[in-house]
């Protein structure tokens, strides 16, 4: 019998702090979306690389405590400053694929904050790893909404 994947899709939307280019610097500068998006603490990090253009790429592998190799490596296909990101990724555990995604992150002011819409598309090995991604995603969300409060009041980040 075949090996059976979990397709599904989400979207989580955010209001944030400040205007869509305000928003925008959090995933396109590499110091400030690595504040955010680094979630494992205990995690060791072995490569971190960042190309944030158009045909650039993102690449992220850690060794968690246990000794499991976890590798991130994003493609992105489109960046429109301060409007739209659009890339493609995929997690592997030990050299294993365990997802593919596509991802669209938008940003649209409104009353002088930014509604971030993130849309996911993807494949999970099964379907408990993409619960904790759509749970995951959202937490990282509210910790770059929290970053982004305090850069705004002016605390040191």
């Amino acid at each position: 019998m075949g090996v059976t994947v979990d397709h599904r899709s989400f979207v989580i939307e955010r209001e944030l702090p400040g205007s869509p280019a305000h928003a925008f610097r959090f995933w396109s500068e590499h110091e400030l979306k690595r504040r955010w998006n680094a979630c494992h603490p205990d995690w060791q990090v072995i490569e971190d690389r960042f190309d944030f253009r158009t045909d650039g790429h993102e690449s992220m592998i850690w060794r968690m405590p246990d000794g499991t190799k976890q590798t991130m490596l994003a493609h992105f296909l489109e960046v429109h400053p301060r409007q739209r990101i659009v890339y493609a990724y995929t997690m592997r555990s030990n050299d294993v694929p365990i997802s593919s995604s596509l991802v669209t992150v938008e940003f649209a002011g409104r009353d002088g904050n930014t509604i971030m819409t993130f849309t996911e598309q993807a494949v999970f090995a099964n379907s408990a790893d993409g619960d904790m991604r759509e749970s995951g995603t959202g937490i990282g969300f509210s910790r770059l909404r929290d970053i982004m409060v305090d850069m705004l009041d002016g605390a040191p980040l």
